[in-house]
């Protein structure tokens, strides 16, 4: 298996989608089901969630944190306890809240999301969780044994949809440099103390290119999040240590900041 899935295997892939809202839920689904999964919709309350996962025995079920009746922690509890586990259950959240995400991990949930998120990503995590190897252009190729597991992201996966919130176009070489080098730096902290003569020329020979073209094409791509990236998001996301109003952060501090914050969230990488 390579980069693609074909539709027709995809296709087998059940996804219930538990919000039919029309500004999200029916979004999701429509964007799901051009990628060749079978998607059903229903409404964001925790009863009948519940019991469309009982009836409809679903593979995913794409569920937001709080609900009215019940929450996702409280359907998943109900479902494990009933003997009914066997639907994977990724969990939406509007905020990024550490506490709650590792409650819907310790309860079940395959893996958490922050609103707003690219269907697309979306359609790749379940693959993912579905055990296929999905990979893009200049991207690492991983397999769902050694990615997400109950409490334990895999590197890539996380860094990936970090960049992805912080508005980093994926078409662009920067992405796939600055992703490299946000991996690099959470497994050797070394890296970040010397950027030009290390993590530079490390990742310019993965990708064989220069070290010259590295650093312009990471700050091409951070510039481009800056401009065009959502305000409160990166400002969220930075707890102000970088003020979207006063300048953009150096490729330096930009790569320290995420990876001090993919460490401080997943222990497991620190």
């Amino acid at each position: 298996m390579t980069t693609d899935i074909s539709k027709e295997k995809s296709k087998k892939i059940k996804v219930l989608i538990g919000d039919d809202s029309d500004d999200y839920g029916k979004k999701c689904a429509t964007a799901l089901r051009e990628a060749g999964f079978f998607c059903i919709v229903r409404p964001k309350d925790g009863n009948s969630i519940m019991e469309a996962v009982r009836d409809e025995a679903p593979d995913v079920a794409v569920i937001d944190l709080w609900m009215p009746k019940l929450d996702a922690v409280e359907i998943m509890r109900k479902l494990r306890k009933s003997g009914q586990s066997g639907t994977i259950f990724i969990v939406a959240t509007p905020c990024d809240s550490e506490f709650a995400i590792k409650q819907a991990m310790a309860e079940g949930a395959r893996y958490c999301m922050v609103k707003p998120f690219d269907y697309s990503v979306l359609g790749d995590r379940i693959k993912e969780l579905m055990g296929y190897e999905v990979a893009g252009a200049g991207d690492i190729s991983y397999n769902i044994n050694t990615a997400v597991t109950a409490g334990n992201q895999d590197i890539d996966i996380v860094v990936t949809e970090m960049i992805h919130m912080l508005g980093v176009p994926a078409h662009i070489k920067g992405y796939h440099y600055l992703r490299a080098a946000i991996i690099y730096s959470i497994r050797d902290p070394q890296m970040l103390e010397s950027v030009t003569k290390i993590m530079y020329p490390t990742v310019a020979k993965d990708f064989g290119t220069t070290p010259s073209r590295v650093e312009r094409a990471i700050r091409h791509a951070i510039e481009i999040a800056w401009d065009r990236g959502d305000v409160e998001t990166l400002n969220s996301f930075f707890g102000y240590t970088v003020n979207t109003g006063k300048g953009k952060p150096t490729n330096s501090e930009f790569i320290a900041l995420v990876t001090d914050r993919i460490k401080l969230r997943y222990r497991q990488f620190a």
